[in-house]
């Protein structure tokens, strides 16, 4: 898959201008509401985001900082995130609502002004820019699906997609290793249906005997674990296919919290 960088940022700033307006008119309280993450409101949803957005960019501006605050922080366990929401859980709607814009519009400068090869650190090994900025739109999308859950709405669906699915299969290796688990040497085929346009998005040699087809969105939605495979409409044919289909990760750090259903119905909002 070529890198289009500007595409790239082009499709974070709007996944995140979703994300925004979907939130725009929300009364106070709306912020309160559970998220399918246990224990996470929507309001931690967003202090994530605005959160980790300004580590990324310590990470483009400032390397020696960022390793110096990436070690304060993971040195308070690996459920640091946990541990980062809850610092900000006393922080106004508003102020947050704010944070993230603000937080989203400086990142995205940055990076528009940045070479997308250049090496950056992160939780973990380093990465380009360019991952860097792949992971960004990943966090966005997946803990938006989690905002979009929570309020009852569909997520709107746009190009950026195919970036993220590219992002859940090159952590194919990652996620067995996370898990403890020998990186199988079968590959997996992965064939997805583009969600706006009659074509078929594919990673792996087409005579692989562990297959992987159905829409992009349910397999994005699976290496993000906001659902199970077996929830969605995804085709698993193989072992290494289905093994991997359980533990797939597409974001940085400890093993993550398989998910189930959401427990609202998307389509029903909860506010007017």
């Amino acid at each position: 898959m070529a890198l289009d960088y500007t595409a790239l940022l082009h499709d974070l700033e709007r996944e995140g201008d979703l994300l925004i307006n979907c939130l725009f008119s929300s009364p106070p309280q709306v912020w309160e509401t559970a998220t399918p993450a246990v224990g996470w409101a929507i309001r931690d949803q967003v202090s994530h985001l605005a959160f980790f957005d300004d580590f990324a960019l310590l990470a483009l501006t400032d390397a020696d900082r960022f390793r110096s605050e990436a070690a304060r922080l993971t040195g308070r366990g690996s459920d640091f995130p946990d541990r980062v929401a809850e610092d900000y859980r006393q922080m106004a709607p508003a102020d947050l609502f704010n944070w993230f814009i603000d937080s989203r519009s400086r990142l995205i400068t940055a990076f528009a002004g940045e070479d997308p090869r250049r090496r950056l650190p992160w939780f973990g090994p380093d990465m380009s820019v360019a991952s860097s900025a792949t992971a960004r739109l990943m966090e966005t999308w997946a803990h938006g699906q989690d905002v979009y859950d929570a309020v009852g709405v569909d997520h709107p669906v746009g190009p950026g997609i195919r970036s993220i699915a590219h992002l859940g299969v090159s952590t194919f290796a990652f996620a067995y290793r996370l898990n403890g688990r020998p990186v199988p040497d079968d590959p997996v085929r992965v064939e997805l249906n583009a969600p706006d346009r009659d074509e078929v998005w594919t990673w792996g040699p087409d005579d692989a005997a562990n297959r992987i087809t159905g829409p992009a969105r349910d397999f994005v939605l699976v290496v993000t674990q906001r659902r199970h495979a077996q929830d969605t409409e995804l085709i698993i044919h193989g072992e290494v296919a289905s093994s991997w289909m359980d533990i797939a990760q597409a974001f940085a750090g400890a093993p993550g919290r398989k998910r189930a259903r959401p427990a609202v119905t998307p389509g029903k909002k909860i506010w007017t």
